[in-house]
């Protein structure tokens, strides 16, 4: 909750607003969403892609659009949305831990293991310390001299993906398994949001399937069962409807419950068939019917068509993609057993070391598991393969009870030995240090997202300007009148709108054409039902805007206070009769 705080639009004594590392980059996408959601038609657009269906899940943020409708502002719709997630997500997996954990420090172990994740990233590090081995975006990890500058340079306020779980060197250290907490919780409010639903499911399942008097199945060996199991008919149908809602929450946390849902589904269709246990059968047969019912039309409506449709986009998502990131064009970056274990780390090891345990329950989670962990090393679900990623942590928080338990054996197998009690901290810091880190980063760092004057220009606009207006702006990612006002623009960074498959290449040349020649261009606001015209430093940067020919076509209805941004309207509106219309 304190990197929610600092993250989230955090005021500063300027009127700027300021936020964190990890929410630099995608937080204003979400910003975006949520304000333009506001009366917004049902199905909506996207706002930085006009004419385009939102086929981005949604549904999270709009649950952050409901505070606003409620009358909070912007920032604090953001700080109790998110409060209302995150105990979702952590007491989620803690009751799911300890559904799956034979023993309480296992519960504790596990839970650890996955919200401070991290891997071998850290040994970099130590490499060498009093030896500079690189600079600034080569070798950057290992470029200061001293254990202490090469902690600080990756914890500093405004170092840059320089932590070991994230790195920003990707062909150097090959670092892509992320911090929980600090890379997908904080900056990725999709993934919050689908966590908080798919833990519920994954309790719920496992439960049906791992309770001893009401599920599909025993713990214990089927064939020693001559009494009939019974089932949860109440509990089956809940799971379906938590499942089949799950689709436009998180589109990846739906998926990979269906993976691990089929997986689980045939480790237990041998005890269904031995036993002939047919109407056990039908409890899956239920739980895929209802979850299908609610789940395929959102799924038609909006991700197939954005999927698979060439529509303005990219084409198909799908690809085949052998071992996720650890690519080169021509080969494998790192070995394929080491990328996992450097990424990974000790976890990995204990996963691993699992699969050779003959455990009923294990095995049959491991069955749900590991069919998201093959279908993610083959598949790539969208054009950025990191988000891949999305599937990979699915796969580990299920894999985590049996290490975790696994941990506490070895520990009490090694009674008697002296130095066991070393052994643990040793352990603990090899699997926590760089998930510290990188966390502790995230405290640290500060940014500036949106300046004072881009807080004023966003005020003006959603106080005086029509709630669905069309804006020219340029195509930063910081973009107030999308973000901050929620007002349409032509088209958004392909920051975003590349990795959702579509192509911008036409809009994105219209745009120039515009600012650097209005008046022969004029016919490009009739294109996209502009009304309204930005001029910011971002768009001087990016453009020969000429200014002369835009203040004679338009007349200016906004100027900030130190005259950076101004705006033009396009349409004969008279909204300002006076200076004091805008009270800031």
């Amino acid at each position: 909750m304190y990197l929610i705080w600092t993250h989230d639009l955090r005021p500063a004594a300027d009127g700027s607003f300021h936020t964190g590392q990890a929410c630099y980059g995608d937080l204003s996408l979400h910003l975006g969403i949520i304000t333009s959601l506001r009366n917004a038609p049902f199905p909506p657009d996207y706002s930085i892609m006009p004419g385009q269906l939102l086929s981005y899940p949604f549904l999270t943020d709009s649950f952050t659009t409901s505070f606003m409708l409620g009358g909070f502002s912007l920032r604090m719709a953001l700080l109790l949305s998110s409060l209302v997630m995150l105990v979702l997500v952590f007491a989620g997996y803690a009751f799911f831990c300890q559904r799956l954990c034979k023993t309480k420090p296992g519960m504790f172990i596990a839970f650890l293991l996955f919200f401070l994740n991290g891997g071998l990233g850290f040994v970099y590090v130590l490499d060498m310390r009093y030896v500079s081995l690189g600079t600034a975006e080569h070798n950057s990890l290992q470029a200061a001299t001293g254990l202490i500058d090469r902690i600080w340079s990756m914890i500093a306020p405004d170092s840059w993906y320089q932590t070991p779980t994230n790195h920003t060197e990707f062909d150097t250290y090959n670092l892509r398994w992320s911090n929980v907490i600090a890379d997908m919780l904080i900056p990725q409010r999709t993934t919050m949001g689908g966590w908080s639903m798919l833990m519920p499911c994954l309790w719920l399942l496992s439960d049906l399937l791992l309770g001893e008097s009401r599920l599909p199945h025993h713990t214990v060996d089927m064939r020693s069962q001559s009494a009939r199991p019974v089932l949860n008919w109440r509990q089956i149908c809940v799971l379906g409807v938590f499942s089949g809602m799950l689709p436009m929450i998180h589109t990846h946390s739906f998926a990979a419950l269906a993976f691990c849902s089929f997986g689980m589904m045939l480790f237990s269709l041998y005890s269904i068939f031995k036993n002939r246990q047919w109407y056990v059968l039908l409890s899956w047969l239920l739980y895929a019917a209802i979850a299908a019912l609610l789940a395929v039309p959102q799924l038609f409506q909006w991700t197939f068509a954005q999927a698979f449709a060439n529509n303005e986009g990219t084409g198909t998502f799908l690809s085949f993609h052998f071992n996720w990131v650890n690519r080169y064009a021509d080969g494998l970056k790192d070995g394929y057993l080491w990328f996992y274990l450097k990424n990974i780390g000790l976890p990995f090891v204990l996963i691993c070391f699992c699969l050779f345990e003959k455990n009923y329950r294990t095995w049959l989670v491991y069955s749900g598991a590991f069919v998201i962990f093959i279908l993610a090393e083959l598949i790539r679900f969208q054009p950025n393969a990191y988000d891949n990623n999305k599937l990979f942590y699915v796969w580990y928080m299920l894999c985590l009870p049996a290490a975790a338990d696994f941990a506490v054996l070895l520990w009490h197998k090694l009674r008697g030995i002296r130095v066991r009690p070393l052994m643990a901290v040793l352990s603990a810091v090899i699997c926590f240090a760089s998930g510290t880190i990188s966390i502790a980063h995230e405290c640290l760092s500060d940014w500036q997202l949106y300046s004072d004057e881009d807080v004023q220009t966003a005020q003006f606009i959603d106080q005086t300007l029509p709630e669905h207006a069309v804006f020219m702006t340029g195509r930063q990612h910081l973009n107030p009148v999308s973000a901050l006002s929620g007002r349409i623009v032509v088209c958004g960074p392909d920051l975003w709108l590349y990795y959702h498959g579509f192509d911008t290449v036409a809009r994105s040349a219209d745009i120039r054409m515009f600012y650097e020649d209005p008046e022969a261009n004029s016919d490009i606001l009739e294109k996209y039902d502009v009304s309204y015209i930005l001029v910011s430093g971002w768009e001087r940067t990016d453009y020969s805007v000429n200014e002369h020919a835009l203040e004679r076509l338009y007349p200016v209805i906004f100027e900030s206070d130190y005259g950076s941004l101004t705006i033009y309207s396009v349409k004969d509106v008279n909204l300002l009769e006076n200076d004091d219309t805008f009270e800031r």
